[in-house]
């Protein structure tokens, strides 16, 4: 704090002899520490904390000297001086070790946890993520030194869906945080404004102050009466009538020209919404980077939501004050919403130091801040009401989001970031500004007189450094507080003057004062001006505020839609720029390469195995121009599916400007998605088994996820002489061997095999799968996954596959098996075309037959039928019927069953929620079930799918566990590495005849054109096989 000098006695002081000599011993004891003063403790600030003593132990660099510490020097502004206390600060206050630990909560957004590893790597920080309570609780009680890891400098606790209010940090351990760590964690405004119990607790600490904000019903919640809390604010004073005038309650009501209405404690938040009626609501961002002083900052955009429809979209705030306040006053609507802001920040900071919390009931930590999002209701009002404080950065529901949603939280976080972490130099003018407040006055030998020499602690001198730091570096942010409105200077003075009658907290006070007087000498040094919200350019500037907004809301809400859409975008007339666009948009972000640039047209991203979908979109440089993705009608934006290996988007750039829209140009993005995480198998591996996801739990009363398998259950399955699975349905698991069941990134993947209960599907070699089709006329009618399994079939007879297309007709090839076999396929349902005009599938399944005449009523002919989801039993009774009537009632039909996929939120689909998703089960128990009744094979796919549903390859669906690739045996493939199931050789359980090496000899094929992948496909498609050969084939030797 700073030393005033002491006043003069105007009265005449007539103390007792024994209280004169205490004083005159006290005065002589003082003079032997004058020279101290003035030399030691000056130093100390000004040369910095001896180096040498630093560098004993890194752990004790900050206990040499506290620094709350009381530091006299004189303001002068030579460079020694600036360069000292810098590095004074950085010793005790700057990121030493640019570390930043995140802890991501089970339930946290792996979008948000991406988005601030990206943007700390971005700025030097090397990032560690906590995902284990455990670690983190070490971390905290430790402390830095010694939890056994690297001191951290930045700690930021991810938020999570589930609200159970557990935080990362308890208020208790920040006693441990150290003067250079921060944490994204004030739990003062936690509690007061975020929480039920705090709002009610300053709610009835305040009862007279008329807050702008929603009253929680605090009915049942434990606190203080009125009465009482009036003795515990007061601490024990009574307040007498004369005093209550010039407290805040009594200003509000005096200065309020409108009041809000009162909301029942008693109503739910719907019910209040209904009763405010409100037109719109606004989400405010706010960063407190100080609680007590209080410095706060609001953020340039906010998000408006429209109650009754539940729309929203994001704008500037001073873009939304000047369009739905413009017959008003937007000037003065907008400082209400600063006010209401201030108002609830400065009575949690005023109320966290009062007794009336509770005695420490809160620990400082001086580089703490707290992201917040303030949601702000307007009814027919300019004076706003808050519905609700966020102890984060609240957005939109993100199954929910759009791309522009996502767009918008990347730049708030970024921004603030940037904010936070700027290396902005700002001692100088810390100097200066000080020079100017206290008017230092030069003697005539040019030094400083004595009595001007200011005494503050080092953090003070961090806090207001910081808050010049912050000035400097608002960018899209604008201050909120310290703010120099009269009518928040008076409300801090008397809400200080209300919980401290003793003037206890009057260092706090005075700390107020420096940073308002520090703004005031900034703001006057810096000449050029920045612009900001308060800057409105209107005619309405100097009028009075007006009590209602005009009654014509409905244009008003129209004009902030059509400026969320157009206003902010920028784009130019310039001929020379018709060809280009003028960003790409992904989310989560893609790191493109090489970086954008809008003359470059084609770009590369990888992304990992999580990743399975990624939403883009691009904005042209042109006004003339729109965006179109893949094709000319495409939307603008989109979220698109990644499957394993590469993935294509084309931007396609439209001129609307011609009486016919033509291409002008089109950008190409390549993304490759990484194969799922394998280590290197080693001898000490355990054999693990799944059959779903724990992510996508389709039977919620089953396990999911890896789980251990048993000796016993290996030694059954490890028989050199096992039984053959006598249907295609038999249930089984995936096995894959790992270091640890209960880490799936200890796996090797690349020997995951499925394997049926008490069972096997033996192998076809070449030879027997030859003689088991030889003769036979073999016809497919279903989707892009029959199809997949149609040239599996062709390949693994020919070794070759010599032609191939996505055909979505009917298609005969007579060049199987060296002409000896006929295959033949229909593509089934022909979604695209209106369902009025689409053939039925009894009509295509009819076509296909003629198509593939002549047939024999025998197991000769072979019918096989399936596809993703749109196969129902009754599709079965048509095809008996059909058969029936065709008399081919003997012939033998292969039902594959539904698979996995169009569980992703995909544009341009139908995508399926959990719960849909979950009844495919029992869809595909049903089909299983009438197909065997009727006396038809089945193969079972959804089973074999619903585990591995991430492993999807291309395709909008999220189905296709196949793909045809060109062979190109010279050519090293940067996508997936086909790698054959088989059954793995366990070492210690099996033994070496269990290795159908048969199966892998067409894969190297150099005189094939086109080659089937895909290890899922290829399990299906073998059970598909042992099913079609189930009465003529010869087994391998197992």
């Amino acid at each position: 704090m700073v030393c005033g000098q002491v006043p003069r006695c105007r009265r005449l002081c007539r103390p007792r002899p024994f209280l004169l000599a205490l004083v005159v011993a006290l005065c002589l004891f003082c003079q032997t520490l004058t020279p101290l003063m003035s030399s030691s403790i000056l130093s100390a600030v000004v040369n910095g904390i001896a180096p040498n003593k630093l560098t004993k132990t890194q752990q004790g660099r900050y206990k040499e000297v506290s620094p709350s510490t009381i530091h006299c020097f004189l303001p002068g502004s030579n460079s020694e001086t600036v360069k000292k206390i810098d590095v004074s600060i950085l010793q005790y206050f700057g990121s030493h070790t640019r570390r930043a630990v995140l802890y991501a909560p089970a339930a946290h957004h792996e979008t948000d946890r991406q988005l601030c590893q990206r943007i700390l790597a971005k700025h030097g920080y090397t990032v560690t993520v906590l995902e284990n309570r455990r670690l983190v609780e070490d971390l905290r009680h430790e402390g830095p030194y010694h939890s056994g890891m690297t001191p951290w400098d930045l700690f930021i606790c991810l938020s999570s869906r589930r609200n159970d209010g557990t935080g990362c940090f308890q208020t208790e351990d920040l006693r441990n945080i150290e003067h250079f760590q921060k944490v994204n964690l004030l739990p003062e405004i936690q509690h007061f404004l975020c929480r039920k119990e705090g709002l009610c607790q300053i709610t009835k600490a305040f009862s007279d102050l008329q807050l702008p904000l929603v009253t929680p019903d605090c009915s049942g919640q434990p606190g203080l009466s009125k009465a009482s809390t009036a003795r515990n604010v007061s601490q024990g004073s009574t307040l007498t009538e004369q005093a209550r005038a010039s407290h805040p309650q009594h200003w509000w009501k005096q200065s309020m020209s409108t009041k809000l209405n009162q909301v029942s404690t008693t109503s739910d938040h719907k019910d209040i919404l209904k009763a405010q009626d409100l037109s719109v609501i606004i989400k405010a961002y706010v960063l407190v980077t100080s609680l007590t002083p209080l410095r706060a900052f609001i953020h340039s955009t906010t998000t408006v939501w429209h109650p009754p429809k539940k729309k929203h979209f994001t704008i500037k705030l001073k873009r939304f004050f000047e369009i739905f306040f413009r017959n008003s006053s937007p000037q003065q609507a907008f400082n209400n919403m600063k006010e209401a802001i201030n108002k609830l920040l400065l009575i949690t900071e005023v109320f966290s130091k009062s007794s009336a919390s509770g005695p420490n009931s809160f620990n400082q930590c001086s580089q703490c801040f707290q992201m917040l999002t303030f949601d702000i209701g307007f009814s027919m009002s300019i004076h706003p009401v808050v519905l609700k404080v966020h102890e984060n950065f609240d957005f939109q529901v993100e199954n929910e989001s759009t791309i522009q949603d996502q767009i918008s939280k990347e730049l708030l976080f970024e921004d603030t970031f940037k904010f936070l972490l700027s290396n902005e130099s700002s001692t100088s003018s810390f100097i200066e500004a000080l020079q100017k407040i206290y008017g230092s006055s030069v003697t005539k030998d040019g030094t400083y007189n004595r009595e001007d020499e200011q005494c503050f602690s080092l953090e003070q001198i961090n806090s207001m450094i910081t808050f010049i730091k912050e000035l400097k570096s608002l960018g899209p942010f604008e201050l909120l507080f310290p703010s120099s409105a009269p009518k928040i200077q008076m409300l801090l003075q008397d809400l200080y003057r209300m919980v401290d009658p003793m003037r206890r907290l009057n260092s706090v006070l005075t700390v107020h004062w420096l940073l308002s007087s520090v703004l005031q000498q900034f703001q006057f040094m810096n000449k050029e001006a920045h612009t900001n919200l308060s800057e409105w350019q209107l005619s309405q500037e100097n009028m009075s505020p007006k009590q209602n907004v005009p009654s014509d809301f409905r244009k008003n809400h129209e004009a902030l839609h059509y400026s969320s859409k157009t206003g902010e975008r920028q784009c130019s007339y310039d001929k020379d720029t018709l060809s280009h666009i003028r960003q790409i948009f992904t989310s989560p972000q893609l790191d493109l390469n090489p970086q954008f640039n809008p003359k470059i047209r084609e770009y590369y991203a990888e992304v990992p195995f999580d990743m399975v979908t990624v939403k883009i979109g691009a904005e042209p440089s042109n006004c003339q121009c729109h965006v179109h993705l893949d094709d000319k009608n495409g939307p603008s934006n989109a979220n698109y599916p990644l499957g394993l290996g590469l993935n294509k988007v084309i931007i396609l750039l439209m001129d609307d400007s011609q009486p016919s829209p033509e291409v002008v140009s089109s950008y190409r993005i390549t993304i490759y998605r990484e194969d799922r995480p394998s280590l290197p198998l080693f001898d000490d591996y355990m054999m693990c088994g799944f059959v779903q996801d724990c992510a996508s739990k389709i039977r919620p009363e089953e396990s999911c996820g890896l789980q251990p398998l048993s000796h016993e259950y290996l030694s059954a399955i490890s028989q050199t002489v096992f039984k053959t699975c006598e249907t295609g349905d038999t249930k089984g698991q995936w096995i894959v061997p790992c270091l640890s069941c209960s880490d799936n990134r200890t796996c090797d993947w690349r020997e995951i095999t499925w394997q049926p209960h008490g069972c096997r599907y033996s192998v076809l070699a070449k030879p027997e799968l030859q003689r088991c089709v030889e003769g036979r006329r073999i016809l497919f009618i279903g989707d892009s996954t029959n199809r997949g399994m149609m040239y599996y079939l062709i390949e693994r007879v020919n070794k070759t596959l010599q032609e191939w297309q996505k055909t979505h007709d009917v298609k005969c090839y007579h060049n199987i098996n060296e002409g000896k076999t006929f295959i033949s396929y229909s593509y089934y349902p022909q979604f695209w075309m209106n369902a009025n005009q689409r053939p039925t599938f009894e009509k295509a399944l009819e076509q296909l037959l003629q198509r593939s005449r002549p047939l024999e009523n025998t197991d000769q002919t072979v019918l096989i039928v399936g596809g993703v989801q749109w196969l129902n039993s009754n599709h079965l009774q048509i095809i008996q019927k059909v058969l029936n009537r065709e008399n081919l009632s003997n012939i033998l039909v292969i039902v594959k069953s539904i698979g996995m996929g169009f569980h992703l939120p995909v544009d341009g689909i139908h995508s399926l929620s959990q719960a849909e998703v979950q009844n495919l089960w029992n869809e595909n128990l049903i089909i299983l079930d009438t197909a065997k009744n009727l006396g038809y094979e089945v193969v079972d796919t959804f089973v074999i799918t619903m585990g591995r549903y991430k492993e999807f390859l291309q395709g909008k669906c999220g189905c296709h566990f196949h793909e045809v690739v060109k062979s190109n045996p010279s050519e090293e493939r940067p996508h997936i590495t086909m790698t054959l199931s088989r059954h793995y050789t366990l070492g210690k359980y099996f033994g070496s005849q269990s290795k159908p090496s048969q199966l892998q000899d067409y894969t190297t094929n150099s005189q094939s054109p086109y080659h089937v992948r895909g290890p899922i496909n290829q399990v299906y498609s073998e059970i598909l096989l042992s099913r079609l050969c189930a009465n003529k084939r010869e087994f391998v030797s197992t």
